[in-house]
C-alpha cells in the first residue's frame, strides 16, 4: 500500500495538477472553471482531478446544480512538514560542514609565532 505522502508528491508531479492546484487555494472551482485555460477535455481535468482526489489534496461537494472542487489544505501540512524536517535536518549537516572548513582554514593560517621567527 502506498502512503499518503507518497500519493500526494506523485500527484504534485504534473504540472497541470500543481496549476489546478495553485488556483484551488484562491478559491473554489467547478471542473468547467478549473479546465477553462487548458487546451484539454473536460475528461482530462475529470481524471487529473481524481489523481488529486485519490492523494487527498481535493474533494467535491454539492451545492445545489453544482459541484465544487476543493482543495484540502490540511494534506499541504503533511507535506510541508515532511520538508521542513527534512530542510532542517541537511542544515544541521551543512552547518557541521561549515564548522570543519572553517577550523581547517584556521589550521592553515600561520600563527603570529611562526611569522615573528621566520623574519630575519
Amino acid at each position: 500500500m502506498v502512503d499518503q505522502l507518497s500519493r500526494v508528491f506523485a500527484a504534485l508531479a504534473d504540472p497541470t495538477r500543481r496549476d489546478m492546484v495553485a488556483r484551488l487555494t484562491e478559491a473554489d472551482h467547478t471542473v468547467g472553471d478549473l479546465a477553462a485555460p487548458y487546451d484539454v477535455s473536460l475528461q482530462a481535468v475529470s481524471k487529473h482531478l481524481k489523481v488529486l482526489e485519490d492523494a487527498g489534496l481535493v474533494t467535491r461537494t454539492r451545492q445545489a446544480q453544482r459541484r465544487p472542487v476543493h482543495l484540502e489544505a490540511e494534506v499541504l501540512d503533511l507535506m510541508t512538514k515532511w520538508i521542513e524536517r527534512h530542510r532542517r535536518r541537511a542544515e544541521e549537516r551543512f552547518a557541521a560542514l561549515d564548522g570543519v572548513l572553517a577550523q581547517m582554514q584556521d589550521d592553515e593560517q600561520p600563527h603570529p609565532t611562526q611569522q615573528e621567527g621566520t623574519a630575519s
